[in-house]
Order: C-alpha cells, then sequence, then structure tokens
C-alpha cells in the first residue's frame, strides 16, 4: 500500500479521539482500512485543558489505528470545534485587470482577498474562507467566473474565525504525539462532507452536529454554506444530568444514555428497568427507563431550544427546504429527530454517513461523520488546495484557505 494513497484524519472531540486510515484510489470511494477511537478527559467543550491526557488519547487511538492498517501514522488532517468558532459574511470588490476584460484566476484571487480583508481582535484568525458566489456586473448566482468577460467582479463569501490559542493548543497536541498536522477543519464542515447530498444543500439544509461538549450549526442554501454556529451544550451534558440524577458514576451515567436514553420521556416505558450503579461499594438499584427519560429531555429541549433560536435570529429556518439533519454521536439517542421535529417545526432525520467502502461495520455510525468528513476533505485538498500565506501567526499548514471547499458545498 502506497503512502501517497493513505488519507489520515484524527476527530478531537470533548469525549473521545477518533482516529480513521483509509486507502485513496483515483475517483473510487475512498476504503477505511483502519480505525482507533480513545476516550479523552483532556478537552472541556472542544478547547484542550490538560495537554498530557489529550496527547496521550490520541497516541492510543492513532495505536489502534495503526496496528488495524497496518501502517504508520505520521501525518493527519484534524477537525476542530468549540464555542470560540465564529462566522460572518463578507464580500469584496475589485475591477477585473486584463485588457480585454476576460476573467482570470489572479482575478479570483485578488476579489477573495479583498472580501478577507476584515479587522479582527489579535487572539482570533481565520480558518476558513468560503466563496458563496460571484457576481460579474450585477450578474449573481456564479460558481466559477473565470474566463467570463465583465468589469467589474464581486465575491461574497462565508468567513469562519477562531481563537489562535484554542487551535495553536489542538495542534500542539497532535504534533506531540509525533504527528505532523496536514490541515485544520472546522468539524460541522467536514461532517457536512460525509452526511449532506447534493439536494439537501441545494433546497436549504441545516446540519446540527451533536458533539460531546458543543452542538455545532452548519446552514447550506443553494448549494453554498450561508451561516455557522455553535451551540455551548452537548452529549456530556445529558450524562452529567443522568449521572446527578441518578446519583450514579459518570462512566456507568454513559453506559446508560446509550443502552437506554431517549430523548423523549413518551417514547419510554415504565416497564423497562435499569440496573444504576451507586458511589462507592453501595448496593445497585433499580429505575425506570420513565424516569430516565424526565431526566435526559429537558437536556435535549435545551439543545434544540438554542438551535432554533440560533436559526431564527439569522431568519434561517423558512429557508430549509430539506430541513434539519441531526448527526453526532448524540443524535443516536432515541427520539432526538422527533423531538427536534416537535421543537423545530420542520422535517429532521438523522444523517449517516456514506461513500464508503472497507470498514462499513463500523464507521456507519453518526458519531463519525466528522471524522470521515475529514477523509474526504483531505483527498480532495491534494488537488485543489489554494495555499494563503497571509497568516504568519501559525505555520504555512495552518495558513491554507479552503476557497475549493464550495466544490462540494
Amino acid at each position: 500500500m502506497s503512502k501517497n494513497a493513505i488519507r489520515v484524519a484524527l476527530d478531537i472531540g470533548t469525549t473521545k479521539i477518533a482516529c480513521v486510515v483509509a486507502r485513496m484510489e483515483g475517483s473510487a470511494p475512498p476504503t477505511v482500512v483502519g480505525v482507533g477511537v480513545s476516550p479523552c478527559e483532556g478537552l472541556r467543550r472542544g478547547v484542550v485543558v490538560d495537554l498530557e491526557k489529550t496527547v496521550n488519547a490520541i497516541n492510543e487511538a492513532v495505536s489502534k489505528a495503526e496496528q488495524m492498517a497496518d501502517v504508520n501514522i505520521n501525518q493527519a488532517y484534524i477537525g476542530v470545534a468549540g464555542d470560540h468558532i465564529k462566522s460572518l459574511n463578507s464580500k469584496g470588490v475589485i475591477a477585473v485587470s486584463s485588457p480585454d476584460h476576460t476573467i482570470t484566476e489572479k482575478d479570483i484571487t485578488r476579489v477573495k482577498e479583498a472580501a478577507r480583508a476584515i479587522r479582527l481582535p489579535d487572539e482570533v484568525q481565520i480558518l476558513h474562507v468560503i466563496p458563496q458566489e460571484y457576481i460579474v456586473d450585477s450578474q449573481g448566482g456564479i460558481k466559477n467566473p473565470v474566463d467570463i468577460s465583465g468589469v467589474r467582479l464581486e465575491a461574497e463569501v462565508h468567513i469562519v474565525t477562531g481563537s489562535k490559542t484554542a487551535i495553536q493548543n489542538i495542534r500542539k497536541s497532535v504534533e506531540r504525539a509525533e504527528i505532523d498536522v496536514v490541515d485544520t477543519v472546522l468539524q460541522p464542515l467536514a461532517s457536512s462532507l460525509s452526511v449532506l447530498s447534493p439536494d439537501e444543500r441545494q433546497l436549504g439544509c441545516a446540519l446540527v452536529d451533536i458533539g460531546g461538549g458543543t452542538t455545532d450549526i452548519a446552514v447550506f442554501i443553494d448549494d453554498s454554506i450561508r451561516h455557522t454556529d455553535v451551540v455551548g451544550v452537548g452529549g456530556t451534558s445529558v450524562t452529567s444530568d443522568i449521572a446527578i440524577g441518578l446519583r450514579t458514576p459518570l462512566d456507568h451515567a454513559e453506559d446508560i444514555k446509550v443502552k437506554y436514553g431517549c430523548a423523549l420521556r413518551s417514547m419510554t416505558s415504565s416497564d423497562v428497568q435499569i440496573e444504576v450503579q451507586s458511589p462507592g461499594k453501595r448496593e445497585t438499584r433499580t429505575m425506570s427507563q420513565e424516569l430516565l427519560g424526565t431526566i435526559i429531555e429537558p437536556r435535549m429541549v435545551e439543545i434544540f431550544d438554542e438551535v432554533k433560536k440560533n436559526l431564527d435570529k439569522y431568519k434561517l429556518r423558512n429557508m430549509l427546504g430539506a430541513g434539519v439533519v441531526l448527526t453526532g454521536g448524540a443524535s443516536m439517542l432515541k427520539g432526538s429527530a422527533e423531538l427536534a421535529e416537535q421543537i423545530l417545526d420542520m422535517p429532521v432525520k438523522v444523517g449517516y454517513p456514506r461513500g464508503f467502502t472497507g470498514l462499513t461495520d463500523i464507521i456507519e455510525n453518526p458519531s463519525y461523520s466528522t471524522v470521515l468528513g475529514l477523509i474526504l476533505f483531505g483527498g480532495k485538498a491534494d488537488k485543489d488546495m489554494v495555499i494563503d500565506d497571509r497568516n504568519t501567526s501559525l505555520s504555512s499548514t495552518m495558513a491554507k484557505l479552503k476557497e475549493w471547499f464550495s466544490d462540494f458545498i
């Protein structure tokens, strides 16, 4: 297996580290040949709070993936999330430079530079600049204006920013594990590559990625990214509620959530009994699934209420012809889609990653949406990534633009 045929991705989440190794051969779907997962206690809401624990978890996940794939991993694409992530839409305008007014790649580069020339605090960096559309002499809706004639070229772009410190610490954790970071990608954007269909992106769709520490939102309309945001509540809050409500250790609370959890109390049963471990050496107790539902539902209501407020704030909810797609580990809670439909008042489904071969019995799970999206990002990036050397505060690999992302979204 040649080195150039391999792509490696790391999803560095609040509750776990996932590492996937895939073989990329031409236009064939990626073949997943290695998967490694390790619990992680070194992050809070996507931000590193214990570097050593994070590095150890990365090493464990990578080692498992290496053994399964029979390869040595020394570089990877990584995802980033957290409530430090912000986004905005911007516009750039230039005069077409060629004498015959034919738009060239040089003009595209210039107008993107104009669009990204925004004032940001010193502690904030640009993570993505994603073109939404180009406008040539007031004619909008153009995806690729190269070779079109015009005098005035405008670009509307979506800019994603993040904390320099938070991103640097994620990268440092990976590099301490002796892995080079090829590129850094916003997690919900990566998830969208593996989960959303072209029709969903075209009609208007909100991807809601419910992770451990945060819930990430990405909105696509007319085949372009229009909005990204982060809600600072995720699956770990549900686990914590169960631990407190049932007076049980956190690890057991997580097991209960996975095996018996339900986002809608009306879908639970008082006849289903759950054995609950007590702290210390106290005797186990028995609780009903209905009681568990009364603990879980309020937190899931909070998450979807925050998503609704976010979409309404930017007047996006009525533009989502394809509704909402849930993904991420917590989306697998029974009743999540039904509860979200009640609160958001639109069609909701749980999205599963697709378009892969190999270890599909392991990876066809919403908790792998981000790491598999990073694999797709990596395969595309080698061909179409454009280098941007303006981010001098980080290494050159961190300063790569993701304009090619528009080919997917």
